[in-house]
């Protein structure tokens, strides 16, 4: 009991020490535990919902599957179902686009059921609609819908809202973020098709290899093209996310976790120092090295253990929840919830049993000498002249210099241990604010050297020509088409964009230092990212089609330009008609703000709603920039502050010294502020190359449809440098304080 009451009262004393041991334990795995139990919920999550509804492995396109080429495929899958994907527009304000997808069985990519009858195959009366797009619209269960395609119309009665695995996420024609109430798509049975079904779409599962897979339908068909489930648009652009953040969640709280062990080490230092003649007077009375060595490891052992558990237990909880609201602006799921990881359970035991070696390491030593040795104070350490102390510059240094030098080769775990937790912290900083310039950077290139435009006009599908080129010339504005393509070169296959655009000033194409080119008559461009992703150059050719259509194209690379927010091609109108394909426009770009309402328009974009449509889709990016700024902020000042009690602790008898010997305070706290700056800066420098290395992983997972140049701003530098010296000055004069209140005494007692 005496030990346990010594403890108690030790950790009264020294309470600012062990709350600050508390308090990096549950910062850093606070941190890994709620970042990455975001990121395993979303894999969770997605992984269950596509379990549910039996996602498929893979999409066959073809102009039609009979019976004879399904068997075929049958030989080789574990199962198969047939559907015919019509774009349509629905007959309610502005026309919205709705996908109606006719299915055989139903039984692949299963429809998720929200609300009303589960869906039926057979049931030629009913629609399931996209309950999203269903809440925009104030649509419910039993209401009638109008859907028009291939100048037909059809009603249907809502006997469900839900969702489908392969819409998680789904791009608008006009914005980044999906506008709901404009799109949305419908699962309607294969008999409600009004004429004689043709099916072009057919879904498969299969237990081999994709390759293997694709080799074997090579094999078997001639077919259009195929997709498999990696690279459907909705389940790509969702691992994207999910990889961002997990790259995230992999590389920031490791940080913390090292820097924490770090800060443990030098409090659990310092106590055992101070505690010297305490452990002295414990052997002097017979108590083991074994029982002083197991009460001493307690001292780091419960604080961690505590910190440990609470971040255990709160950071799954809060920090997903912070994550969540946005992300569903984006995304479409059924449910979304924290997930779980063992790893979370192995690395708060590792930094507990860290804990208990850290401490160990500590006192081992002074568990070895024997009382008489134990109860006088340490000795100073000593070293001998160095190569700088014989040279002609050491003469030249002045007191200050010279004495930090030597305090620092003197205490040289501890000089280190402060460069490497300066180095950890500012490194954390330069990446989180380099992240936040990389996205600014990124929005002023699509949105002030790219886009000179103030209005964006989504044309309707039975849009009157006549009034269309009345708004042209009435708005000053250039037709443009935007549509999705499907490229395949060197055995890759992906989705991207095509812009067809006329020469106009609304739009400007530029390069990968952001300036200017232009695009020549003739000549098909492809964006920079997509070039390296398929290992294509100027010369190289591509083969592509327009989603939707039948026609495959192969051109030539005439160009390369730099896009940050799209990839994909672009050409002129009269480029995309020698190809063999048609110039529809499907967008009218206006220098005007527009608020007129013609049926042939469907929906209006201005710049700024582009802008807040970019704005969101970073919320998510940009919380965990904040979230990893308030930690890393916190993890300095917790640092530097244990730190700075090590250091005055292992200085007092020197600083004692000095004082007799007639040095003035203002003169001491000068040294210790001196030696403080030293080791801070030479962290903050060292610091910075890692923090563009972090930056760069962070940015690397952002995803395929994302083009930047890392690199480090002035404004991050200078930023993060504002905020490391502040808090380094601010808790060196915290401590030179306790020069006035030095023990002359205790300091200068003799070491025999």
């Amino acid at each position: 009991m005496s030990l346990t009451r010594k403890m108690l009262r030790d950790i009264k004393i020294n309470k600012t020490q062990f709350i600050a041991i508390f308090l990096m334990a549950f910062l850093g795995i606070f941190a890994y535990c709620g970042i990455c139990s975001e990121y395993y919920g979303l894999v969770q999550t997605s992984d269950e919902y596509y379990d549910q509804t039996n996602m498929a492995n893979g999409w066959i396109y073809n102009t039609s599957f009979d019976d004879v080429s399904v068997d075929k495929i049958t030989k080789f899958t574990t199962e198969t179902d047939r559907q015919a994907v019509v774009q349509s527009v629905c007959d309610l304000e502005n026309k919205p686009d709705i996908k109606l997808h006719f299915i055989e069985k139903g039984t692949i990519s299963k429809f998720y059921l929200t609300e009303g009858e589960d869906f039926n195959a057979s049931d030629d009366d009913g629609v399931w609609l996209d309950c999203r797009f269903a809440e925009k619209r104030n649509l419910k269960v039993g209401d009638n819908v109008t859907f028009e395609f291939y100048n037909q119309t059809i009603t249907k009665k809502i006997k469900g809202l839900g969702y489908s695995p392969e819409y998680i996420y789904e791009s608008s024609p006009n914005s980044l973020t999906p506008d709901f109430s404009q799109m949305g798509f419908a699962y309607l049975s294969h008999n409600a098709y009004p004429n004689s079904l043709n099916y072009t779409t057919l879904l498969v599962k299969y237990d081999s290899s994709d390759s293997d897979f694709k080799e074997k339908l090579d094999d078997s068909i001639s077919y259009l093209s195929f997709t498999k489930k990696a690279d459907q648009l909705s389940v790509s652009k969702f691992a994207d996310e999910m990889a961002q953040h997990k790259m995230i969640g992999d590389v920031f709280p490791i940080v913390f976790i090292l820097v924490t062990f770090l800060t443990l080490l030098t409090a659990m230092t310092r106590i055992v120092t101070l505690q010297r003649p305490q452990i002295g007077i414990l052997k002097a009375v017979g108590y083991k090295d074994k029982t002083i060595i197991l009460h001493y490891i307690c001292y780091g052992f419960f604080p961690v253990l505590a910190g440990a558990v609470l971040g255990l237990v709160t950071g799954p909880v809060i920090i997903p929840r912070m994550f969540y609201p946005t992300m569903t602006a984006t995304y479409s799921m059924p449910s979304w919830n924290p997930g779980f990881d063992m790893s979370f359970i192995y690395i708060s035991a590792l930094m507990v049993a860290s804990s208990v070696f850290v401490t160990y390491w500590s006192c081992r030593r002074i568990s070895k000498e024997n009382p008489a040795n134990t109860l006088r104070p340490k000795p100073p350490n000593t070293s001998s002249n160095s190569f700088m102390e014989k040279s002609k510059l050491w003469k030249h240094l002045n007191f200050n210099l010279r004495w930090n030098w030597r305090d620092a080769k003197r205490n040289n775990f501890r000089a280190l241990m402060t460069i490497v937790g300066v180095m950890g912290c500012v490194a954390l900083l330069i990446a989180a604010f380099g992240m936040n310039d990389c996205m600014n950077e990124l929005k002023t290139w699509e949105y002030d050297d790219i886009s000179h435009y103030e209005s964006k006009l989504l044309l309707s599908n039975d849009a009157n020509p006549m009034e269309l080129y009345y708004i042209l010339n009435d708005t000053n504005g250039s037709f443009i088409m935007q549509q999705s393509i499907e490229i395949k070169a060197n055995d890759v296959e992906d989705t991207v964009t095509l812009l067809a655009s006329n020469n106009t000033d609304l739009i400007s194409y530029t390069n990968s230092n952001r300036e200017p080119i232009e695009i020549k008559e003739g000549d098909v461009s492809m964006s920079t990212k997509l070039a390296q992703k398929f290992n294509l150059s100027i010369g190289d050719k591509i083969r592509w089609h327009i989603v939707g259509s039948d026609d495959w194209v192969t051109s030539k690379i005439g160009q390369i330009h730099a896009e940050p927010v799209s990839q994909g091609l672009i050409m002129s109108p009269d480029t995309l008609e020698d190809q063999g394909l048609n110039f529809t426009p499907t967008n009218i770009l206006t220098p005007d703000k527009f608020g007129e309402k013609y049926e042939s328009i469907k929906s209006v974009s201005s710049i700024d709603s582009l802008e807040e449509g970019w704005d969101q889709i970073t919320t998510s990016v940009m919380m965990m920039v904040y979230v990893v700024t308030v930690v890393a902020v916190a993890l300095a000042v917790l640092v530097l502050y244990n730190l700075g009690i090590l250091s005055f602790t292992e200085m007092e008898r020197e600083i004692a010294t000095l004082k007799v010997l007639g040095f003035k305070t203002r003169i001491l706290r000068k040294l210790l502020l001196t030696q403080n700056l030293i080791f801070t800066a030479i962290g903050f420098v060292l610091g910075i190359p890692l923090g563009f290395y972090f930056m760069t992983l962070m940015m690397n997972a952002a995803g395929d449809s994302l083009y930047y140049i890392p690199k480090l701003t002035l404004g991050n530098i200078i930023l993060s440098a504002l905020i490391t010296f502040t808090i380094s000055i601010v808790v060196n004069l915290m401590f030179s304080d306790k020069i006035n209140d030095l023990n002359m005494v205790e300091a200068l007692k003799d070491v025999e």
